[in-house]
């Protein structure tokens, strides 16, 4: 990951000029004011000039800072008296108290080496400019000849003072923009209005301290009234400011504040050509807190990951808090490869469980990550996509997702697909291929698979892992899922006529099992087909159970009741937990075609020997899927494997072939009824049992 560091201090590059510029010709200044100060000036500006001394010093320490946009300490109340003692004594013991008084406060703020020594030179050259103003103007004093009053005539060298001292400091600052990574002009323009503004209120009253020390000195620290009413002014206006740019419960930068760090990191990018991260975080399962502890705990929640996010990243890093469960990282000067790194430990802080009202809670995160130029050029590009992304993270439980535009359903190229498969959907370019099922032990049918697909009018068949993901994002799903099942049963309805009573399996996505009545849509439609439950199987992925085991089980349990047998897809890939595993209402589990593809390729047969083992223990018959060779289906049959599944078997066929394809099979090795008897008995693991 890229980090920023200071620029060489020896060299000809403007920030080392500009720097040794300040230090020497700065400190020289200094030590020259410190021989040219006798005891005797000290002496005669008398118990004043201490008073005033004082007064410097504890006005350094506070500096008026109006906004948190700029980075600089602000401009400290000690500018007036420090002006004031121009005005009075001549250079010599301003420089010396300027000096001192930014050295006392550099160290006390732990300011490293190289920082004080240019700020204390900047200030004395920006001191000695304000005093070349009065020396041009004929009216500089020395300790022994002081001022004792001010004209009208006098305003004109007074202001100019001002102005030579305020662009002299904003020119030796912008000189050595490149510590920041800014140009000259950028920071010298960027600060100009801001400084102006402050540096002017706070030398508006050094004339007036001049004068009153003058003519009343014992008077003086009365005029900190005015200045702390300034200072006081300006640290309101900073709370007002800082409360309208963070968030009230975890401090972290708002959405606005964020808004403003992107666009600036954007430009910083653009301009030193290199990249950066945004990320968008939400919460799983945060609702469930709310809902269990209530709000009180779901903000304590919040606080502490706020802390955990802030422990992930680097200093430079922004974390973000955007409202509710929702959370935002800006990753400055980093890579593709960086950003999956900083996405992987804040994972990992947030994994470990958190303890509210003495409970352990456990709360995962959806992490999704935009990067800068790649996915696009703006501020609400980046939040958009990384939201696109975000939400993918959700949807497919993979906890970190890049923004991926052929994943992005709001892409115009998608929209376009969008739309086409709603009309393929309305006007039958839809159509279901089927893949048999059979038994390893002696080849006999025991049920297939429908599988969709899309024949585009342009781009020909176009296989479900295409455009399924697409349904799932844009709410089509449904409407599919209703079509799948729908089609599958009017072929099952032509087979079972012809004395083919094998049942067809249909997959239903993550979606059906979330936001829609599907035991109520199978009931209908197996009653409009005049069919019975066990001619229906309904296939979800094991990554299913691991996003929401507890709907899902509740559906898969819902459907057993019914009659209708379940299938556990794609096993091994999801990571879901054995406990859960011996809840389910399933029938079988279907072991994920790369297990069955290493025993081809690697010879490593303890994987699916496990599996087949684990899954007979616990009384579910076992599906091998991807079964391609003879050597894996030997291979399967010795272990004890129930079903094959792949082209060793069949290709996935069209309604007519797999018609034909069954004629063949079936009339030799089954009598029709007495093969559905063969079927697996349906079993609720650890609760009540179904035979269908």
């Amino acid at each position: 990951m890229g980090t920023r560091e200071r620029p060489a201090l020896i060299g000809w590059s403007p920030f080392a000029l500009t720097w040794t510029l300040s230090v020497v010709v700065g400190w020289s200044l200094v030590v020259l004011a410190a021989l040219l100060l006798s005891v005797d000036d000290i002496v005669h500006m008398s118990w004043p000039l201490f008073m005033m001394a004082a007064l410097v010093f504890f006005g350094e320490l506070r500096p008026v800072i109006t906004s948190e946009s700029y980075l600089s300490a602000g401009v400290p109340i000690s500018t007036a008296f420090v002006f004031a003692t121009l005005y009075l004594w001549g250079l010599t013991p301003a420089i010396l108290l300027e000096a001192t008084a930014v050295l006392l406060s550099e160290m006390m703020l732990r300011k490293e080496l190289w920082k004080l020594l240019f700020n204390v030179g900047q200030y004395v050259i920006s001191l000695t400019a304000a005093w070349a103003v009065l020396w041009a103007a004929g009216v500089a004093t020395t300790p022994v000849a002081e001022r004792g009053t001010f004209h009208t005539s006098d305003l004109l060298w007074i202001v100019l003072s001002w102005a030579a001292y305020h662009l002299v400091n904003l020119t030796l600052v912008a000189g050595t923009a490149a510590s920041d990574g800014q140009t000259f002009w950028e920071c010298f323009s960027e600060d100009f209005w801001y400084y102006t503004v402050s540096t002017f209120s706070v030398l508006a009253v050094s004339p007036f301290i001049a004068l009153m020390t003058v003519a009343a000195a014992p008077l003086v620290p009365l005029l900190l009234l005015p200045l702390i009413a300034i200072y006081k002014t300006a640290s309101t206006s900073l709370q007002n400011q800082r409360q309208a740019l963070h968030d009230a419960l975890t401090d972290l930068p708002n959405r606005m504040l964020l808004h403003q760090r992107v666009e600036a990191a954007i430009v910083e990018a653009r301009r030193d050509e290199h990249g950066l991260a945004l990320f968008l975080l939400d919460l799983d399962r945060f609702k469930e807190v709310n809902d269990t502890l209530g709000h009180p705990a779901g903000d304590a929640l919040l606080e502490v990951v706020a802390m955990r996010l802030l422990g992930a990243v680097r200093p430079e890093d922004t974390v973000a808090r955007l409202g509710g469960d929702e959370f935002a990282v800006l990753l400055p000067d980093v890579d593709a490869q960086d950003a999956i790194e900083v996405a992987g430990r804040i994972r990992t802080a947030l994994a470990e469980p958190f303890r509210l009202d003495g409970v352990l809670m456990d709360v995962d995160v959806s992490i999704g990550i935009a990067l800068y130029p790649e996915n696009g050029g703006d501020v609400e590009v980046l939040m958009r996509r990384a939201d696109v992304a975000m939400y993918v993270a959700k949807g497919e439980g993979t906890g970190i997702e890049l923004y991926d535009v052929a994943r992005d359903p709001n892409s115009p190229a998608r929209l376009g697909t969008v739309t086409a498969l709603r009309e393929a959907l309305e006007n039958g370019g839809l159509e279901l291929h089927y893949q048999p099922k059979v038994q390893l032990s002696d080849g006999a049918v025991v049920g297939l698979e429908a599988l969709v697909r899309w024949r585009h009018p342009e781009r020909g068949l176009v296989p479900p892992d295409e455009f399924v993901p697409l349904a799932e994002r844009t709410g089509l799903v449904h409407k599919l899922t209703a079509w799948v099942l729908r089609a599958a049963l009017d072929q099952v309805t032509d087979w079972w006529a012809q004395g083919i009573e094998v049942p067809v399996a249909v997959n239903v996505s993550m979606r059906d099992l979330q936001d829609t009545d599907l035991a109520g849509l199978v009931v209908a439609e197996l009653d409009a087909h005049g069919l019975p439950p066990e001619a229906l199987v309904l296939e979800v992925t094991e990554s299913v159970l691991v996003q929401d085991p507890g709907r899902a089980v509740g559906m898969l349990r819902e459907l057993a009741e019914l009659g209708v047998s379940s299938s556990l897809d794609d096993f091994g890939t999801g990571y879901s937990s054995l406990l859960l595993l011996e809840k389910l209402p399933v029938a079988e589990i279907k072991i994920d075609r790369s297990f069955v593809r290493a025993l081809d390729e690697e010879g490593d047969f303890s994987m699916v020997r496990s599996i087949v083992g684990f899954a007979h223990g616990l009384g579910l018959s076992v599906v091998a899927e991807g079964v391609e060779s003879a050597v894996s289906w030997k291979v399967l049959r010795e272990m004890g494997c129930d079903v094959a599944q792949g082209f060793r078997v069949s290709r996935p066929l069209p309604g007519p072939e797999a018609t034909r394809w069954l004629d063949e099979r079936v009339g030799r090795s089954r009598a029709p009824r007495a093969a559905a008897a063969a079927e697996p008995r349906l079993r609720v693991v650890g609760g009540t049992g179904l035979t269908h």
